[in-house]
């Protein structure tokens, strides 16, 4: 017979079977306290390489950036500083603008980017030499770079602090390594990389025609008939088969819609968390308005590199430029919202703080 007693009622203890949420902590790489040499090596470097060069998800955002910051050459006051850099050729192929563009992207990737500062024995700059950071490791005391050491393929080369041009992505703290975008986003990366291999796959297999049901027990019919129907299918050709002797039914598959809308999600997911909106890279499925905004948007974050890389070329080479920013959308935007009389946005005169004394 049912209990109807309420005071026999019992609740589900969830306490150990769906644990709280905790975010990992994580603690920054710091030098030595002792005020010893601390050395910081930049092993991350091939990993940060392999999602760039094998997953153009992951490279478009970067090239974007770096593009948008950087492509569009520089100006200077200086007639020595234009002439000075107009011979800079790298590894003997490349032009000032190469190089630039090569440590900005290598920086975002990897946190951290380096170049060789050449000079002569006046102190004239010659030459600037990209050098990969697996290759490089930088020695702290304290608080400060003492030095850095460069791999040659045998041993380990010291370089002085003033040598080195060294680009450090969004250092936070005393941290003594730049924040990897690849890194940083390593989840997302994941996410949409998976997504878009377990899309490939499921598209392949949909060369299938499905599963045959074969009126025979016998193993040896079996495997011979799946056989010519493999090399149908692959070569495109029609399949023969005695009448009644099989049924191919269709190949079970979930409709793609689901899969569709969450790889979409994460790749655009992918661009918002490397900083570029993806209207800079594409128009596909973007809105007049959602562009317009996105540009704007993107405005602050590649001047922020553009001014970096401005202040680190003045700082450490001795280099005194201005890179060209890209033609700004904000005076058309407030131009064509001024002449929408219905317009229902922020407008300028809203923006302007007004303080009632």
């Amino acid at each position: 017979m049912a209990n109807y007693d309420m005071r026999s009622t019992t609740t589900t203890d969830f306490t150990d079977t769906v644990p709280d949420f905790i975010v990992d902590s994580m603690a920054l790489d710091i030098a030595n306290a002792d005020g010893s040499e601390t050395f910081v090596y930049y092993d991350k470097a091939t990993e940060n390489f392999g999602y760039y060069f094998h997953h153009p998800q992951v490279a478009s955002r970067i090239n974007s950036l770096c593009t948008w910051a950087f492509g569009g050459g520089w100006t200077t006051e200086d007639y020595n500083t234009e002439f000075l850099l107009n011979f800079i050729d790298g590894n003997g192929k490349e032009t000032f603008d190469n190089i630039v563009w090569n440590q900005e992207a290598t920086m975002l990737m990897n946190g951290d980017a380096f170049c060789e500062i050449i000079r002569n024995d006046e102190g004239t700059l010659l030459n600037l030499i990209s050098i990969s950071p697996e290759r490089v490791k930088s020695v702290w005391r304290g608080a400060r770079i003492k030095r850095y050491e460069v791999w040659n393929g045998k041993k380990w080369i010291k370089k002085k602090t003033q040598d080195i041009w060294h680009s450090m992505n969004k250092k936070i703290g005393d941290s003594t390594k730049g924040t990897s975008q690849v890194q940083s986003n390593k989840n997302v990366n994941d996410a949409m990389i998976e997504a878009f291999e377990d899309e490939r796959v499921i598209k392949h297999r949909d060369k299938a025609l499905g599963i045959v049901m074969y009126k025979t027990s016998d193993t040896g019919k079996i495997a011979f008939a799946n056989s010519q129907i493999e090399k149908a299918v692959k070569n495109g050709e029609m399949i023969g088969m005695p009448e009644d002797s099989a049924e191919i039914l269709p190949y079970p598959s979930k409709s793609s819609e689901d899969r569709q809308h969450w790889l979409s999600y994460v790749e655009g997911l992918g661009y918002n968390v490397g900083g570029v909106p993806r209207s800079i890279v594409t128009s596909d499925g973007t809105s007049e308005v959602g562009g317009i905004n996105g540009h704007l948007i993107f405005e602050p974050i590649y001047a922020k590199e553009q001014l970096d890389r401005e202040n680190e070329l003045w700082q450490q080479v001795a280099i005194k430029i201005k890179f060209n920013r890209p033609p700004s959308l904000a005076p058309k935007t407030q131009e064509n919202a001024e002449k929408n009389t219905g317009q229902t946005s922020i407008q300028p005169q809203e923006a302007t703080p007004s303080v009632n004394r």
